[in-house]
């Protein structure tokens, strides 16, 4: 059969989870209103008889009815899960493949080491792509002087490095994974494939050192004060030898302009400019958007893209293709969830429903779709155009042409092209223009790719998850407490930021999109409301039972039943996802500790900033996550030890509710012992008990570890004192 009939691609439905799911979505449907029936009636007798206080039952009550209304949005992703299949063998010849530009952002050469950054440049420059139809763009955010020499030794050895991987069809393309990798790399054992790689790896070791050498001053070379920079690299950079300039991809350093006072909006404003630059430059169609650290693990990545954006049937409809972060550096004890599952797994559910959200790097996406181009007329008047996008004449070209700019200059730029690009390139070009409002990537949070990919949804776009079994990106997980903590609290504020705007999915998504397509965005911007029931079952039921006021019903009561059935069922639905997925019973242990974690600490402070920069009383901040890893804390990592040396305002609230949860066990057992009260107290022990086993890691930091990266004495002592203090006061909330 002529491959032109053949499918690109196949969407095929997980029949076996959606009934799984929607199964459960009935039975805990069913149990849920059970559990509310038997709250109301209790509160109505409560409120005849005043035996049992008030405040106690109505903040489990409440706490109960916010954990129901997420736990009803999160069902919108379990509705329809998908699965995607790309047949590359199946695509038209190469003259034939539409043009990619590449973008990776990086910003400070001190905590995104060079070597990291450009290993995923050279990675990307290496893909297998036909090298006239592919650019590669680095955004420099700090205009640091070692970023953009370190790019001119990549493009020296990059001259190298992509030949011999086209020569030799090589698989794993990021030189360092490639070199690291052993005889797991051996292509070909014959003499000829021997001398050229030991031929390029002599060059890779000369990189690597001038790098070294380069990065000695690193943090010193970062500015927030500087002009645009932009820089072609090519032969006049002083190589010698390697492949021509017409064999390589496109190599561009981009530094934009940063002032004192002017606003520059995180990544998304980065990403801006790398579009206006690089569409006076190559302007392919399509780019892909990679973090510094996040290289390319199959070659083939670009290819599978296009089995989607080649489809007739829906290629009109698609604005990006998205595949999961996976991670070259975790450990079979994922502590701290940085692998992130859990998001993968609703990915399958939300590509059930016209596309997941953008995932912050890792995509390729259409310049029509981010431009808003599909709803301009060409022939629209050029003043109208301006105020749109700016007033660059050789963009608004760019933008009316719509075909790939020709670059067959040797990486020279005429003055005039310069002064065009220094132009797109400045602090001040978005002003007046509807850059970050309804072109390009949205401001006013700190996750510009959720905001821009939900508004991207509203206005009828599609997208697609693809997973392949071999990973197309790699990257590193956070290996630590304090950067998963601050990693998480940044993303959850960001998010809470578009739950309290009037791009509210429930309210601005429903007209919209899908209804529920509505819902799984709701859920994804007020995630961090977990706080909310969190808190209060984990402070108001071991309370009470310390002072033997029931909360929940006895094991003889009929509704004992519900209340461990919706229990029970959640926990071993956790699990089956889990499996499902191909992971092991211990990524659930983790993730389930990890969302507590985040509930006690990010959504906390997440919610507390995003209320505060709602009315004007803080600014959203960006800051880095480290690449730069230690090797002390790696090894605790990979031996699955918690490194508590974080700071003490993300430690203490962990502290303290572990403490108040296991103080109250072991006072209230004792109680239940000397009144025999079990039958009627015996959820209420049941649930500081869980959370106690679940967060044994606690105990184990502040009274049993001995190392460095043990609970500090003074955060262990704060958090006895202030769980004392509650404890003791406690009783307060038990009177009314």
């Amino acid at each position: 059969m002529d491959n032109t009939s053949l499918p690109l691609n196949q969407c095929r439905i997980l029949k076996i989870d959606l009934i799984i799911n929607r199964l459960y979505i009935l039975l805990n449907g069913i149990s849920i209103l059970a559990l509310f029936y038997y709250r109301a009636t209790n509160l109505f007798t409560i409120l005849l008889t005043r035996e049992t206080p008030l405040i106690p039952y109505l903040v489990v009550f409440v706490s109960e009815i916010v954990l129901t209304g997420l736990w009803l949005l999160h069902q919108a992703y379990r509705w329809r899960p998908v699965k995607r299949t790309v047949y590359i063998e199946r695509l038209p010849s190469d003259e034939k493949l539409l043009a990619v530009d590449v973008f990776i952002c990086t910003a400070d050469p001190s905590k995104e080491p060079s070597l990291g950054v450009m290993n995923t440049v050279i990675s990307a420059m290496a893909l297998d792509y036909p090298p006239d139809k592919l650019s590669v763009y680095l955004s420099d955010d700090g205009g640091s002087w070692v970023t953009l020499e370190a790019m001119r030794e990549s493009w020296k050895f990059a001259k190298w490095w992509v030949p011999f991987c086209r020569k030799y069809n090589v698989k794993n393309r990021c030189p360092e994974a490639f070199f690291s990798g052993g005889a797991d790399n051996l292509v070909s054992s014959n003499s000829e494939f021997l001398n050229d790689k030991n031929e390029v790896e002599k060059r890779y070791q000369e990189f690597n050192q001038n790098l070294e050498k380069n990065s000695v001053n690193a943090k010193s070379s970062v500015s927030r004060n500087h002009s645009a920079t932009v820089e072609v690299m090519s032969d006049a950079t002083g190589n010698v030898g390697g492949a021509t300039q017409k064999e390589m991809p496109l190599l561009v350093y981009v530094s934009r302009e940063k002032r004192p006072g002017h606003a520059h909006h995180f990544k998304g404003g980065a990403l801006n400019t790398l579009l206006r630059v690089s569409a006076v430059i190559s302007n392919a169609p399509y780019f892909l958007v990679l973090d510094c650290d996040m290289y390319c693990g199959d070659p083939t990545s670009a290819r599978q893209a296009m089995c989607f954006y080649l489809d007739p049937k829906i290629a009109p409809k698609i604005a990006w293709v998205q595949y999961p972060q996976k991670f070259r550096n975790t450990s079979p004890y994922d502590i701290y969830s940085g692998r992130l599952q859990y998001i993968w797994r609703e990915g399958q559910g939300s590509d059930g429903l016209k596309g997941p959200a953008i995932y912050g790097c890792n995509f390729f996406m259409t310049r029509e779709a981010i431009y808003g181009t599909d709803k301009i007329r060409k022939d629209r008047d050029l003043n109208l155009l301006k105020k749109s996008f700016g007033v660059s004449n050789e963009f608004i070209k760019s933008i009316q042409n719509n075909k790939p700019n020709v670059w067959s200059d040797g990486g020279k730029v005429s003055d005039e092209l310069r002064k065009e690009i220094q132009l797109l390139a400045s602090s001040t070009y978005c002003n007046g223009s509807e850059w970050g409002l309804e072109v390009g990537y949205r401001y006013f949070t700190v996750v510009e790719d959720s905001i821009t990919s939900f508004i991207l949804h509203c206005k009828g776009w599609i997208s697609v998850l693809i997973d392949p079994v071999k990973p197309c990106f790699l990257g590193a997980c956070t290996t630590s407490l304090n950067d998963m903590l601050v990693q998480q609290t940044r993303w959850s504020f960001g998010l809470m930021q578009i739950g309290l705007s009037r791009f509210c999915p429930i309210l601005y998504g429903t007209v919209r999109m899908s209804i529920l397509q509505s819902l799984g965005y709701t859920s994804l911007v007020f995630d961090a409301l977990y706080v909310i029931p969190f808190y209060g079952l984990a402070l108001m039921p071991p309370i009470c039972l310390l002072y033997n006021i029931p909360l929940y019903p006895k094991v003889s009561d009929p509704y004992f039943v519900v209340f461990a059935f919706i229990f029970l069922s959640s926990q071993l639905k956790h699990v089956q996802e889990v499996f499902s997925y191909g992971d092991s019973w211990r990524t659930s242990l983790y993730e389930l500790r990890v969302w507590m974690m985040k509930s006690t600490v990010c959504y906390l402070y997440a919610v507390i900033n995003a209320i505060a920069d709602k009315f004007g009383t803080t600014e959203a901040n960006f800051s880095l996550t480290n690449k730069d890893i230690e090797e002390e804390q790696t090894k605790w990592y990979q031996k699955g030890i918690y490194n508590y040396q974080a700071s003490p305002g993300l430690i203490v609230p962990l502290c303290t509710l572990y403490l108040i949860n296991l103080a109250s066990f072991i006072i209230g057992i004792a109680k239940i012992v000397l009144n025999r009260t079990g039958d009627q107290m015996f959820v209420q022990a049941t649930l500081p008990l869980f959370g106690v086993i679940m967060n044994y890691n606690l105990l184990e930091g502040m009274f049993l570890r001995t190392d460095k990266g043990r609970v500090s004495i003074f955060v262990t002592l704060l958090s006895i004192a202030i769980s004392a203090i509650y404890l003791y006061f406690g009783s307060v909330l038990c009177i009314y």
